[in-house]
This record gives C-alpha cells, sequence and structure tokens, in this order.
C-alpha cells in the first residue's frame, strides 16, 4: 500500500455503523484459522447496512475483503476466527499491536489481483472473483465514478455487501464522531453474519474488561498532552509534522486513557498539518508516533523529540509505538492499555 493511498483513504478505518450455546475460545487475534460455526445465528437473517437490507441465506464462503487503507476489516475477521472464508484480501499494514497478526494477514490469499491507483480492487477484477461477500472500508469503495463495482453489481452477481456503519457515504469520510463503539458494532455485524456470536461478545467482552480497568486506574489523574504523529505518511510533504491526528477514534481512545489530543477536532478533519512554530508552544506531555512499514519508528520518535527540548516528553523521553489498534478494529484495548502507562506510569 502506497503512504500516500494509506493517508487519502485512511478516514475510513476510524469508524462503522444475534438461544444459548456453548462458546469456543476464539483463535488468537493474529491467527488466520479455521472456524466452526457456534449454530446460534438462525439462517435466512436480514442485515441493514448503509441503507441497505442483505439477505443471508447461510454464513459466507467466498469472502473478498477491500483495501481502503485499513487492516480493521480483516483483523476483524481474523479475531473471529473464520479467516479460512477469505478468498481475496487487499488489506495490509505490515505491522501490528498483536503478536503474530501482521504474518497472518500476509498469509492471507490476494488472487493475484492486480490493484488500481488507490491500491484497490478495481470493478472488473472483483466480479471475477464470484464471491458471495465483500467488504470495503467504506462507500467510497463501490463506486463507479471510481471505476469500482457497486453494491447494485455486487448483488447481481451474487454478493452481499458491508460497509462499517460511520463510513456509508460515497467518499467514506466519517460522517460522525467514531469511538471505540464502532469498533464492537462491526464485531457484532461481522459475528451475526458468519454465526459467531459469541466469539464476538467475548472478544468485545474482554475489551470492555481491560478498558474498563484502565479506565478505572487513571479516572482520578489530571489529563495529559498526548501528541499523535503518523511520520512520512502526509500527502505529497515527508515532514514529520504534515500527518497529526485530528479527527478519529484515536481521540476516545485517548480521553479513555487519561490524555486529550491538543489538535483534537470534531468538523470531520482526519488529518492536520502543524508547524513546528505551534507545536514548540504546545505542551506535550507524551508522544505516540503510528507505524507504517516504517523502518526504524523509534528513530523517527527520536527525531520529533529533539526537535523540541521544552517538552515534558522530551525531557522524559516519553514516546510509544502503536500500529493498527489505534484505529478501527478488534484491538483497541491495546491502544487505551499502551498509552495510559505512557502518560501515567505511576498508576501501573
Amino acid at each position: 500500500m502506497k503512504r500516500a493511498a494509506v493517508l487519502a483513504l485512511a478516514a475510513a478505518t476510524l469508524a462503522i455503523p444475534g438461544c444459548s450455546t456453548t462458546v469456543t475460545e476464539p483463535a488468537p487475534a493474529g491467527e488466520a484459522s479455521v472456524a466452526s460455526t457456534e449454530g446460534v445465528t438462525r439462517y435466512p437473517i436480514t442485515l441493514d447496512n448503509c441503507g441497505k437490507t442483505y439477505d443471508y441465506a447461510e454464513a459466507p464462503e467466498r469472502v473478498v475483503v477491500m483495501n481502503g487503507g485499513s487492516v480493521g476489516e480483516v483483523s476483524s475477521l481474523l479475531a473471529l476466527g473464520v479467516g479460512n472464508r477469505i478468498l481475496a484480501n487487499a488489506q495490509s499494514y505490515g505491522s501490528s499491536d498483536v503478536p503474530g497478526r501482521a504474518s497472518a494477514i500476509d498469509a492471507l490469499p490476494t488472487r493475484g489481483i492486480t490493484y488500481n491507483s488507490l491500491q484497490d480492487i478495481p470493478r472488473e477484477a472483483m466480479l471475477a472473483q464470484h464471491a458471495d461477500f465483500v467488504i470495503s472500508t467504506g462507500g467510497g469503495g463501490f463506486s463507479a465514478d471510481q471505476g469500482f463495482a457497486t453494491r447494485e453489481q455486487l448483488a447481481a452477481a451474487g454478493a452481499n455487501t458491508y460497509v462499517p456503519r460511520a463510513n456509508c457515504g460515497v467518499t467514506g469520510a466519517v460522517t460522525g464522531t467514531p469511538t471505540v463503539e464502532d469498533s464492537y458494532a462491526m464485531l457484532r455485524d461481522l459475528g451475526t453474519v458468519f454465526d459467531v456470536p459469541g466469539r464476538a461478545e467475548q472478544l468485545i467482552d474482554d475489551s470492555k474488561r481491560k478498558i474498563a480497568d484502565t479506565v478505572a486506574k487513571v479516572a482520578a489523574q489530571p489529563k495529559k498532552n498526548v501528541l499523535l504523529v503518523f511520520p512520512g505518511m502526509g500527502m505529497g510533504d515527508s515532514s514529520d509534522f504534515s500527518a497529526i491526528a485530528a479527527g478519529g477514534i484515536w481521540n476516545d481512545i485517548l480521553e479513555k486513557a487519561g490524555a486529550v489530543n491538543p489538535f483534537h477536532r470534531t468538523d470531520g478533519t482526519t488529518f492536520v498539518t502543524i508547524s513546528k512554530e505551534q507545536l514548540a508552544v504546545t505542551p506535550i506531555d507524551g508522544l505516540i508516533v503510528v507505524n507504517y512499514r516504517n523502518p526504524d519508528i523509534d528513530a523517527a520518535a527520536r527525531r520529533i523529540l529533539d526537535q523540541f527540548p521544552q517538552w515534558n516528553a522530551t525531557r522524559t523521553k516519553n514516546f510509544a509505538v502503536l500500529a493498527d489498534s489505534i484505529y478501527l478494529g478488534p484491538s483497541n484495548d491495546i491502544a487505551v492499555d499502551k498509552i495510559a502507562r505512557l502518560v501515567h506510569p505511576e498508576q501501573f
């Protein structure tokens, strides 16, 4: 995935829109293991998604996962233990906060598809897969104007389609204020579709428990300013400050960790470019650098800190590296924990 494409489409990773049984322990999140259904979902079922209604006679068997600059969707399928249903996967990030997940994603079939300029699956290549379920990170993944197969074309070819709930617009733009609850909503939807709702609820319950434990530890502490940076991912700008987190799911994650984003935006802006002059007068207690195929992400963090000796974060060498847990997906609890330990270490 090209860095420019990742940043251009990264907004689509930020948000989205099930008789009693014995629940099988889910496989480790990084493993694409063969999963059996739980026998809980009573097919046929109907799922509403982005204003459209889809009927499922059975769990999908031929799944195509589009790129969109995300790994949240494919990671959710792996965490649910249904990676064996994936016919072709276009999502890849190269690193993960979950041991084994990046290699599990890289091991998924890609079918040798030639991607378009957006590093995604064009119309004819998509229709040639004969999928029964197609996941797009955002509504733009089904835009005819961008050369993609539409939801109507895929329905005519026998494929249901799915878009995370807050990314329904044609451009894939975030249409609300994304939170960790959006990650849970996607897990619930996919758990129902694939007849593994118990696994989905177990993942959600485990995440909620871990996050609640962290929230309780830092609740009485003052909020700390945390700068969230995506080094080298700016559109046509290689500076470290051309891709700073503004509006996104990460603001909910930061809040739960006892932190605050000094450049938080609520107007739909996902990334901002901040001048060195403005950064110099902004108090920063902790630095988070997000790793996307960076050959030396620690060096990138140190390079940023060295430019601002006045920051508390620099004086204490206080930085952490995150990858996929800061985005929409099944592992937001990892990001909450890591950020909380960064800015409130005395509580752990």
